[in-house]
């Protein structure tokens, strides 16, 4: 008789647990389902305002910065799923877009083949050498990772200058128009612009589906604990090739759009500064929120133009926004901007909670 009362026993606390513990997860599943909301709804906000700025008739250059920052923040998203989401940050970014850019010149240049055809090529090979690329993360990690990376992307500029009429050497290499397609000609800039905004709305998609599939949530562990992960059995090695993989393929796709807006493609466009502008530009805007990278873009990108500084000033600026980001807003502007608006709609909660108006 014990043993049935016993199991009876177990059962009832067994039963009153989860009765007790489901309010709790229901809670907290509605609650990250409200946060992902925010973010999709900032997300789409932006992307709607950036489809509206041709209509605004804001000028040639503004429209030109748009479009830099367009391709900038594809990039972006390829590091933010690296850094953000698997925590390893990379100084050599700006190589991943110049390889996209050289093959999509070089296949033009040499073998006649246009943007459609080289689009998928750029990808592809860049993604091949991100995954190369990450090979050493397999045995060193934090800053020696990070002075890997930097010393790639200056090999990859030696490399490009003395490459010889295979890569244009210290010159460069021309590229050619998409020209029309289906009756929209991309030499016109407006229509440009909502190439690179399409490329960008697919990006902050791919980007917002990784963050939030098991594939991503694996990254998160492996960024917390990867001693952790690795002893309940995740493969890290295979799980931080394919990452460095997914980024370079972002930054593939980057680098053949800046390679068909400018025309023209050098060494000098893939060096130090560039590479850096971009880890600022991944810190500043935030790698973990689906539009923090997009934030980071704008800003480094606008910036100068708004405030109307000189190269010098504008680097000054960097900075010091930077150390006020590391100090005050570690998650990024965009984290930041939202802890914000999250403390200002809970005080107004209680606001009118107190005077009686909440429903």
């Amino acid at each position: 008789m014990s043993t049935p009362n016993g199991e009876l026993g177990k059962s009832a606390r067994s039963a009153a647990g989860k009765t007790s513990k489901t309010p709790n997860q229901g809670q907290k599943g509605r609650l990250a389902t409200h946060r992902r909301l925010e973010q999709i709804i900032v997300a789409v906000v932006i992307v709607v305002a950036m489809a509206a700025l041709p209509s605004l008739h804001i000028g040639y250059r503004f429209l030109s910065i748009a479009i830099t920052t367009g391709y900038t923040a594809i990039a972006l998203y390829g590091l933010g799923l690296q850094f953000g989401q698997a925590g390893i940050m990379s100084v050599g970014h700006a190589a991943m877009i110049g390889i996209g850019a050289y093959v999509a010149a070089m296949l033009f240049v040499h073998f006649g083949v246009g943007f459609w055809v080289a689009l998928p090529a750029s990808i592809i090979v860049a993604a091949i050498a991100g995954g190369l690329v990450g090979l050493p993360s397999l045995r060193v990690a934090g800053q020696h990772y990070i002075i890997i990376t930097f010393c790639f992307c200056a090999l990859l500029v030696v490399c490009l200058t003395n490459g010889g009429s295979l890569t244009g050497a210290a010159t460069g290499l021309d590229v050619g128009s998409i020209g029309s397609v289906f009756g929209i000609n991309f030499d016109k800039l407006a229509n440009y612009y909502y190439l690179v905004l399409v490329a960008l709305a697919l990006s902050l998609a791919i980007f917002y589906a990784i963050a939030n599939s098991s594939y991503g949530r694996t990254l998160r562990a492996i960024r917390e604990n990867e001693q952790l992960a690795r002893a309940i059995g995740v493969n890290i090695d295979l799980q931080k090739i394919s990452v460095f993989m997914v980024s370079g393929a972002f930054a593939g796709a980057a680098g053949i759009l800046q390679a068909y807006y400018l025309r023209h493609i050098s060494p000098t466009l893939y060096g130090a500064f560039p590479s850096l502008y971009l880890a600022l530009m991944v810190m500043l805007g935030g790698a973990r929120l689906i539009y923090g990278p997009l934030i980071g873009a704008i800003i480094v990108n606008f910036l100068p133009e708004v405030m109307n500084l000189n190269p010098v000033d504008s680097r000054i600026a960097y900075g010091v926004a930077l150390l006020i980001v590391i100090l005050l807003l570690p998650g990024g502007v965009s984290a930041g901007l939202l802890d914000i608006y999250r403390w200002l709609t809970a005080r107004s909660r209680a606001l009118f909670g107190k005077a009686g108006l909440a429903p």
